[in-house]
């Protein structure tokens, strides 16, 4: 039985990548389900799968985190992870359909949960801004400010896993990508620059590129609906098996779940600091990187 992913918006979920991909359960805000409803959907939910973990984006509304977790209260349940993550939309929907793909492997709802924060450190998350004005997730000097109130000024962004900001130009570098092949998912906004393809994804030699349709918390995350938003990552299943399976598992304290890296998935326990060893190096494709600690 797999562990249920569920998200808080249903466009953070990516089309499946095989016949295999389940989808994800849809957790509606406070203003959309009646709090009953939510309990009666997680309920069953646990009652098909056992355990839930869900993925939320760190820019949903205070009413719709705080409702999360009044549904795990009421339940006192210890099945249900709520995993907070701090990428732009569109990369947490690539994160959101990796975990559907390990759901299905043979690693346990914990492993599954705490894999959140590893695989982040390998989704390449960012846009292409039309304006930085409003813009406040990477610190931006003034005079950069100042340039994107020229007529046609476009910047490049990538929020993570290294925050980078650059004037995009004729004489210009793209960002730096990622040191491993990955496929590049775009999702195009109030933009028509075909920047993203015809510079970007050369310079980072993604080996294929898909399109999605835009988030729609997108606009307000970036500050604009002016962009075009990307993420580069991992899209091979069995290339991401192999990198969580080969990082050090542990059993948490506090609630016992199995975890990977320094905090546990489910109860948010952390792992004392002499016992969290990440060893995986030469996983990846070309044998580029070797997992950073999480």
């Amino acid at each position: 039985m797999p562990t249920a992913i569920a998200v808080t918006s249903a466009d953070l979920v990516l089309p499946p990548t095989d016949q295999q991909t389940p989808t994800a359960a849809l957790l509606q805000a406070p203003d959309a389900q009646a709090l009953e409803l939510a309990i009666g959907d997680m309920h069953v939910l646990l009652e098909q799968h056992g355990y839930v973990v869900a993925v939320y984006p760190s820019g949903i509304s205070p009413a719709h985190e705080r409702r999360l977790y009044s549904v795990r209260s009421v339940l006192e349940s210890d099945r249900i992870a709520l995993v907070k993550v701090d990428l732009p939309p569109l990369g947490v929907a690539v994160l959101v359909r990796q975990l559907r793909q390990l759901s299905i492997c043979d690693f346990s709802p914990g492993v599954v949960a705490s894999a959140a924060r590893l695989l982040t450190h390998y989704i390449h998350a960012g846009a292409l801004l039309h304006s930085v004005t409003k813009f406040d997730r990477v610190p931006v000097d003034l005079r950069t400010h100042a340039k994107s109130w020229v007529p046609g000024s476009q910047f490049a962004v990538v929020a993570g896993p290294e925050p980078q900001l650059v004037r995009v130009g004729p004489k210009a570098d793209p960002p730096t990508g990622p040191e491993f092949g990955t496929h590049l998912m775009t999702a195009k906004g109030q933009s028509q620059s075909e920047w993203v393809k015809e510079t970007l994804a050369p310079a980072w030699q993604v080996q294929s590129i898909h399109e999605s349709a835009l988030p729609s918390e997108s606009p307000a995350w970036w500050g604009t609906g002016k962009l075009v938003e990307f993420a580069a990552y991992l899209p091979d299943i069995s290339v991401l098996y192999q990198l969580v399976a080969s990082v050090r598992r542990e059993n948490c304290r506090w609630c016992r779940m199995e975890l990977i890296g320094d905090r546990c998935g489910f109860c948010s326990s952390p792992l004392p600091a002499a016992e969290n060893r990440m060893h995986s190096a030469g996983v990846l494709s070309h044998g580029a990187l070797a997992p950073p600690q999480s």
